[in-house]
């Protein structure tokens, strides 16, 4: 329910709005993005690495994870035809060769090569990962779904590699892995204040009515 105290808005529609102009709002309104630091193999054996900020959990049984390619990209046409690539984290320390892997570079560069970020041989797949990422999934192509001018890439997880030293209790541990996030514009963000907060079960919510007192101010 709309109040009459609401602050007033800008409003943006995309039918009136070029589309990269709406693009840098949508860009700089969905944040903080996690970044798929994909690295993929072309047909004649070159090495591709490029960050991808529209990246997330696509299905958790079978394990899939996506991430979207705006226009025919390296990573989108490698992963069609090899089939196989790696997503690293792009992690807090790498933060200037993770921006420079994403320049436009001519198909056949490596920018792993021009950029200086080691690479390491994974385990199940043959494109390598990221040596100094903490984190690097390892995925076959399940599918791609294109929409306009984008291709959504769906990789199925056939193995995840953590450095041991950032896992604790049997799972990989947020202090440890220092992830870079996207925002909007040339704007990122570090993991910043970390919060943690128990889902209430609806039975707990029933037992306590103080609770949805407590949330509606009332």
């Amino acid at each position: 329910m709309t109040e009459p105290t609401s602050p007033a808005r800008v409003h943006f529609d995309p039918a009136r709005m070029e589309p990269s102009a709406f693009y840098r709002v949508l860009n700089s309104v969905v944040v903080p993005r996690p970044i798929a630091w994909v690295c993929s193999r072309s047909t004649e054996g070159v090495l591709n690495l490029a960050p991808h900020s529209f990246y997330t959990v696509a299905c958790v049984d079978p394990p899939v994870v996506q991430f979207t390619s705006v226009g025919r990209k390296d990573s989108l046409n490698n992963a069609e035809q090899t089939r196989e690539f790696t997503i690293s984290l792009t992690p807090e320390v790498l933060f200037e060769q993770v921006n420079a892997t994403g320049t436009d570079f001519p198909p056949g560069h490596d920018e792993a090569q021009h950029t200086g970020v080691r690479l390491e041989p994974s385990e199940v797949v043959e494109v390598p990962r990221v040596a100094e990422s903490p984190v690097s999934i390892e995925c076959v192509l399940h599918g791609t779904v294109s929409f306009g001018d984008s291709t959504v890439v769906f990789g199925r997880v056939v193995h995840i590699a953590v450095r041991s030293d950032a896992v604790r209790d049997g799972r990989p541990r947020i202090e440890h892995l220092q992830p870079l996030a996207r925002l909007g514009g040339n704007e990122w963000s570090t993991i910043g204040e970390v919060k943690e907060i128990k889902r209430i079960p609806f039975r707990t919510w029933e037992e306590d009515p103080g609770i949805g007192e407590r949330l509606r101010g009332s």
